[in-house]
């Protein structure tokens, strides 16, 4: 009988030298980390899937594909919307998933009854596209709204670590079992990964409601009885054009794809002249991966949460966009492989482990209706119109006879840019109180 009770805080002590989690968070910041390994373990079990299906479709049809997306974004983000006006959060968050599970398992159908098709490899190709930033998206607001910056600052490297354990674990289940079972059968082990992410979406609703509003929460409610938000559908974009606040994480994020698509097409020209064979070439993307997810799970654990409360949330925001200067310039000296591995690796998991943890503290002192309509957008919308527009202008400067050096350059100006950005949200999210949260506008901005 007191064994149960004497390993408890055994465990707890062990969590502690880790992260500083007090031992009444203990519990529900755990439940987030398995919801978000269930989350991103279920999409990079489909990550391969998606990747083998582009093929399908024609690997010079890969833009048409990303355009797709794109326009796919804008017809979701309203509907999204619409959703989050008419229903409560216990009602629509279990729903956007079961949404997605019904998607699965409808692919699926269609793999078995037509296989190598290409209409459905194309549509798989794209829906996994949007399904990867909707179902994250929704995971951070949902955590923005459990928990306080306060609590932000200290457990969101945590519980990150819990997406980047799904990253490695994902595509260890599609590599193993792939050949045994067959694509069918993988998007069904997704599906039951999605099931898995609803029932700890109804334990944390409980959990808001018997924890926040009482003793944890620092003055924050329950989340789950909350009367629907209202609004029109199209609410998200409109907050986000009234608030200087929101306009800035926009110019973030989109600044963040700017940098990460210069990286990613650097590395593609260096790796295809130095690699001859597609084997060669995969495994050189799998070392990478692996670095970076083993990167991103150590600083996860031991370092985001000190760092973000040592050092605030502008510098903490901006130590990658510093990192991203000195390592554009690098490369723009030394345009060597090595060296672009080394940013590159060092670019994804700080970006994992420290500047998306912190970029999503920036949503805990808004109101409700933007932390689920304005957020979706932002995550969605607005990073794949970057990633779009910044595709287009990397290709127009190497066709003007930029090389790889001077389009570091350039790269290294954006992250300056971003720099610059990141130190400016920072601050403004800093000086927002607890009181503002329902202003979406943080210290008495106005749009």
């Amino acid at each position: 009988m007191n064994q149960p009770a004497q390993r408890q805080p055994t465990a707890l002590r062990l969590l502690q030298r880790a992260v500083d989690v007090e031992r009444r968070e203990a519990k529900i910041v755990l439940v987030s980390f398995a919801y978000f390994f269930c989350l991103l373990c279920a999409y990079y079990v489909l990550r391969p899937v998606r990747d083998a299906m582009g093929i399908v479709g024609g690997v010079r049809n890969l833009q048409w594909l990303f355009t797709g997306t794109f326009l796919a974004m804008l017809v979701a983000v309203p509907i999204y919307g619409a959703i989050c006006s008419r229903f409560r959060k216990s009602q629509f968050l279990p729903w956007v998933y079961l949404f997605f599970i019904a998607n699965i398992l409808i692919f699926c159908v269609a793999f078995q009854a037509v296989p190598d098709q290409v209409w459905a490899a194309r549509a798989f190709f794209v829906w996994v596209s949007v399904f990867n930033l909707f179902i994250v998206s929704v995971f951070w607001s949902f955590m923005a709204d459990i928990y306080s910056k306060a609590q932000g600052k200290r457990l969101f490297g945590l519980i990150a670590a819990g997406g980047s354990a799904g990253g490695l674990a994902g595509p260890l289940l599609t590599a193993l079992l792939a050949e045994r079972v067959g694509v069918a059968n993988l998007l069904l082990i997704s599906a039951l990964l999605l099931l898995a992410a609803v029932g700890l979406i109804r334990l944390l609703l409980r959990l808001s409601e018997a924890w926040l509003g009482g003793r944890g929460g620092e003055g924050k409610g329950g989340v789950g009885d909350e009367p629907p938000m209202g609004g029109n559908p199209f609410g998200g974009i409109t907050l986000v054009f009234q608030s200087p606040y929101l306009l800035g994480i926009c110019l973030f994020l989109f600044l963040y794809t700017w940098v990460a698509t210069f990286v990613y097409f650097q590395q593609a020209e260096l790796i295809s002249g130095a690699f001859a064979s597609t084997e060669e070439r995969s495994q050189v993307f799998a070392w990478i991966d692996f670095a970076v997810n083993f990167l991103a799970i150590f600083t996860q654990l031991f370092l985001t949460g000190r760092m973000a409360k040592r050092f605030g949330v502008p510098l903490t925001l901006a130590l990658l966009p510093i990192f991203m200067v000195l390592g554009f310039f690098a490369l723009s000296a030394y345009p060597l492989l090595w060296v672009l591995i080394g940013v590159q690796v060092a670019r994804r998991a700080g970006n994992y482990a420290i500047t998306r943890p912190v970029r999503e503290m920036l949503w805990t002192v808004v109101d409700t209706e933007t932390k689920y309509k304005a957020k979706n957008f932002v995550d969605t919308t607005v990073y794949r119109g970057g990633d779009a527009l910044s595709g287009f202008a990397y290709a127009g400067l190497a066709g003007l006879g930029l090389t790889i050096g001077g389009l570091a350059l350039v790269g290294g100006a954006i992250a300056a840019v971003w720099l610059v950005v990141g130190l400016a949200i920072g601050r403004l999210c800093e000086r927002a109180e607890p009181a503002q949260r329902r202003s979406c506008k943080p210290n008495g901005m106005h749009g």
